[in-house]
């Protein structure tokens, strides 16, 4: 099975991600089904298009759009898949609706694309955990250097949780300036994303 446009994938687990273990118990913290945060988005390359050139490979691990395993209430409240279910656990996925993708351990980021790790906020007069549009790269797509602390534009910043680290997905085009490390430079991870 093969489609013309898009990648078939399958979510890796189930479609949300919505319980925590906690001792030897599990604890469901979220029941909506409609909450985008707690959507799986994570999935495995069933099938690679027909059409189009991609470096991803069937069987690679990819980040994808929050809607793709979302199921939804029409307005009779009667429950939905999303337009991206085809059969049986198996999804359509647009080229654009893939983040990142893993093969032999390491992720690899789509052209036009960085993931950026916040920093703290060494501050004293502000109340901010996080340094406003400052970041470490982490992941890359060879534009900008891999751990290059950087400035991007505000409001292109788009946030994931990837391998228990908050992150934010920056296009590499809105990285707007290089910083040199100073050296008191502290990567923040929240509490709530290492759960997640």
């Amino acid at each position: 099975m093969q489609s013309l446009y898009n990648f078939i994938v399958e979510p890796v687990g189930g479609r949300y991600n919505n319980a925590v273990k906690v001792g030897d118990k599990e604890l469901i913290v979220n029941t909506e089904i409609f909450n985008h945060q707690h959507v799986n988005r994570l999935a495995k390359i069933i099938s690679i298009p027909k059409i189009g050139d991609t470096d991803i490979q069937v069987n690679d691990i990819v980040v994808i759009h929050f809607n793709v395993f979302r199921r939804w209430h029409d307005v009779k409240g009667k429950e939905r898949n999303s337009r991206s279910y085809y059969e049986d656990n198996k999804y359509f996925v647009n080229h654009d609706q893939i983040f990142l993708y893993k093969r032999d351990g390491d992720w690899i980021c789509p052209r036009g694309y960085c993931f950026v790790q916040p920093i703290k906020d060494k501050n004293k007069l502000t109340t901010d955990v996080e340094k406003p549009l400052v970041g470490i790269v982490k992941h890359t797509d060879g534009v900008v250097d891999l751990d290059s602390l950087v400035g991007f534009k505000p409001r292109t910043e788009c946030e994931f949780v990837i391998d228990g680290k908050r992150l934010y997905r920056v296009p590499s085009k809105f990285i707007t300036i290089k910083y040199e490390y100073q050296g008191d430079e502290e990567e923040y991870y929240p509490s709530w994303a290492q759960s997640c």
